[in-house]
């Protein structure tokens, strides 16, 4: 075998492009004009003229179909063609099923079908209609997989299949994401259009309303929304789940869920409304119960008192009782010669398409039932043609050494065609009375009559219409049914306030110096509060569930968390990484409360000498371990994602050392601390005051070796507590710090070991943290 020389970009880019034109127009896109997938439509072919499963007969294993499937028209994995079938059985995915199964074929609470060894279907009488006319000639087929078998490009459907049961797929590049749609409003609109090819898709828009979901639900587009929707092929249904409010015994009230949103799993749906009154995020409601039969009924017990609207809009914002469904009409078109392309799609264009598509049925219908008559009329023409010479016919029969013996000598005697000769020789003898000689003048002048009437059609495009027309308004009269999904063009939307959620709670907002976080009653005592083996508080909040905690850290950015997102735990709660999206290595350095209800309560107002208090355009002094800095002015600290805001611009190799809240227009001081005992008194204001992140400037000399540890704001003689390396503590004033212009090395403050922290002293209002 030779070596043959090829680009291997050309080679990578023409065998992914085949790849990708397989999978487009062979497994993930519909077809425009039956909305089948290959698989689906190589299933209820197999399915009707392999098998026979016809709705009047008898279900047959799935696994004869699928293998049946599988060997004569799609290899490919036998798992994929009977979810393919499944989907087609289930009523909840599809809002006209196609295949009558019998057994477990799923629920709407995502639980899977059995294997197909213990399933069987059917077609339903709808999937007939899909079939159409298929022995008809009305489509074109062409040979399987391995040339073993026929099977058709496209079913001659005579319902328009891709809007009422929509689709979705996934393809190389493309993705199909069709909405399921109420039949008569479809009908009604392809008569419209029928009856006046400019209409505008506004128009047909309205007539076809909105998607008609098999789970009902509400849908709250506005009707502009829709009709751009539908001018686009693009856009999202918003969905909501319908609800009631019952009363029962004892003034008892519960909602009650009646309607889920379209391919939205029950069971979890239910088992986030669970977790959420578990964990008391919506304290309006105290149970949820499945009760669902048939019919969608999940039951929500209200707390005695509680508001349901209040209740409804978290489990709306929160679950996805209220979602979107994506809708992305691309299917595949017609382009000639069997071939087909994919093509975003407005609505009109999706009717056009089947419009177009039927007339081509009927018209090739029609054609295949004038040859099928001029067939017999040719027939009958022949056996007329002997009628007056039964006799000498019968003779020469009789003569003849056989079947084509005494064809070819009719076929020369009354100069019969083949197919006329033939045809007489196997008549029977009681064929020949007088009566049946009627009859075959009879059916030879309605055959006649038929062949005209065929003949007038077929030049009429009217005439073709009205045919087309017919068969819609026949599907309509059969199939046609209520709608069960709702539109609310002008829905009420519920505002959404979260604290109608929290239940407040007046707490402590443990940190510790790990970075464990967690929230206690303040009726419980800080000091038997469960703490990790050689952990301790770095800062315990006293703040309420309403309110939030603003960390800085090591690596220069700000984050806020609610204190109701707190762990409520009597052990050690949870590392705030799990709660934020900290970066490797990344630590806290400080944290500080902040009220964001208008009543601060007395435990945390700073008159009581909690010095960790903030709220908005306050400022905060941030220091680096190489001794820069500056005061940041706090602003938007309610907003920030979990992910986090940069707070500090930091030099390659530095990282922010300490955070000091600080009234910058007063005439105040900041005492800085490096780790080897050094410390250096500055005035406040020369240090620069900053709005957004910046690097700042030199306020403390660190000498090598050394690094910045704290830094503390204060007016005038107070006293600091320094936390050794050892864990001991000691006072000292802050007369005993140097004073002098910023960026010195300052002098020593007269302790032995090196210092980890620096804090105000406390006192005896204070708070022993």
């Amino acid at each position: 075998m030779g070596i043959i020389d090829a680009s291997l970009q050309r080679e990578s880019r023409d065998r992914f492009l085949t790849y990708a034109l397989s999978v487009v127009t062979g497994r993930a896109l519909p077809d425009v004009r039956d909305g089948l997938k290959p698989v689906q439509r190589r299933i209820l072919f197999s399915m009707a003229r392999d098998l026979r499963l016809l709705p009047e007969g008898g279900h047959r294993k799935s696994a004869a179909i699928v293998g049946k499937v599988l060997a004569s028209y799609h290899p490919h994995g036998d798992q994929a063609c009977y979810e393919a079938m499944v989907r087609m059985a289930q009523d909840f995915s599809l809002r006209y099923p196609l295949v009558d199964g019998q057994g477990n074929f799923g629920s709407v609470d995502g639980d899977n079908a059995a294997a197909y060894r213990y399933t069987e279907a059917r077609l339903r009488r709808i999937a007939v209609e899909v079939i159409g006319e298929i022995d008809e000639e009305t489509v074109d087929f062409r040979d399987n997989f391995d040339g073993t078998e026929r099977e058709p490009l496209v079913l001659p459907s005579r319902v328009p299949n891709l809007l009422i049961n929509g689709a979705s797929g996934i393809a190389v590049g493309m993705a199909t994401s069709i909405p399921p749609h109420n039949l008569k409003d479809t009908v009604k609109a392809l008569l419209e259009l029928l009856e006046d090819p400019e209409v505008s898709n506004a128009k047909l828009a309205g007539t076809i309303k909105g998607p008609d979901f098999p789970t009902g639900c509400l849908i709250l587009n506005t009707r502009k929304e829709l009709t751009e929707v539908y001018r686009t092929g693009r856009g999202a249904i918003r969905m909501r789940g319908e609800w009631t409010v019952e009363e029962a015994a004892r003034g008892r009230k519960y909602i009650v869920v009646s309607s889920i949103p379209y391919a939205i799993n029950k069971a979890h749906l239910v088992e986030k409304i669970a977790t959420a009154i578990i964990e008391k995020k919506v304290p309006q409601l105290v149970d949820v119960r499945d009760e669902s039969t048939s019919e969608v009924r999940v039951v929500l017990e209200l707390a005695s008192g509680a508001d349901p609207e209040v209740a409804m809009a978290y489990i709306f914002k929160q679950t996805p009782l209220e979602s979107s469904f994506p809708v992305n009409m691309t299917a595949l078109v017609p382009c000639g010669g069997g071939a087909c392309r994919p093509e975003l799609l407005s609505l009109r264009e999706c009717l056009q398409h089947f419009l177009n598509f039927r007339e081509e049925v009927v018209q090739r219908r029609l054609q295949f039932e004038r040859k099928k008559l001029l067939e017999r009329i040719h027939i009958l023409e022949g056996l007329m043609a002997i009628y007056d010479a039964l006799d000498e016919a019968l003779k020469i029969v009789r003569k003849s050494e056989g079947r084509s013996d005494a064809a070819k000598k009719l076929q020369a005697r009354f100069k019969l065609t083949e197919i006329q000769s033939f045809a007489v020789v196997d008549m029977r003898i009681y064929q020949l009375s007088k009566t049946n000689i009627d009859e075959i003048r009879a059916e030879l002048k309605e055959k006649g009559t038929r062949a005209k009437e065929i003949e007038g059609i077929l030049k009429s495009k009217e005439k073709i219409t009205s045919l087309v027309k017919k068969d819609l308004m026949d599907i309509n009269e059969t199939y046609g049914d209520k709608r069960v999904s709702k539109l609310v063009t002008e829905p009420i939307e519920i505002e959404f306030n979260e604290e109608d959620y929290v239940v407040h709670e007046d707490v402590y907002a443990i940190v510790t110096n790990d970075g464990w976080i967690k929230r206690i009653r303040q009726n419980n005592e800080l000091e038997s509060t469960r703490l990790r083996e050689g952990d301790s508080i770095r800062r315990a909040h006293p703040l309420s569930t309403l309110d939030m905690v603003v960390f800085i850290t090591n690596h220069g950015n700000s984050y806020s968390l609610k204190v109701t997102d707190f762990p409520s735990s009597s052990g050690y709660g949870d590392p705030v990484q799990k709660l934020l999206k900290f970066k490797d290595g990344e630590r806290i350095v400080e944290s500080l409360g902040m009220k964001l209800t208008d009543k601060a309560a007395e435990a945390g107002s700073p008159q009581m000498g909690y010095q960790h208090l903030i709220k908005n355009n306050d400022h905060v002094l941030l220091v680096s371990k190489d001794g820069v800095g500056f005061i940041l002015k706090l602003e938007g600290l309610e907003s920030i994602k979990r992910s986090g805001k940069r707070a500090m611009k930091l030099r390659e190799g530095d990282e922010l050392a300490c955070a000091a809240l600080v009234d910058p227009s007063s005439d105040n001081q900041v005492s800085l601390f490096s780790q080897s005992g050094s410390g250096l008194r500055v005035q406040l204001k020369q240090v620069p005051v900053r709005d957004s992140p910046a690097v700042g400037v030199s306020l403390l000399g660190v000498r090598d070796g050394d690094r910045c540890v704290g830094a503390q704001c204060h007016r005038g003689n107070v006293a600091l507590q320094l936390t050794l390396a050892t864990g001991k503590t000691k006072e000292i004033s802050t007369k005993e710090v140097v004073a002098g212009g910023r960026s010195l090395k300052g002098n020593k403050v007269g302790v032995r070991d090196d210092i980890s922290r620096v804090e105000r002293a406390p006192q005896q209002t204070s708070l022993k943290v």
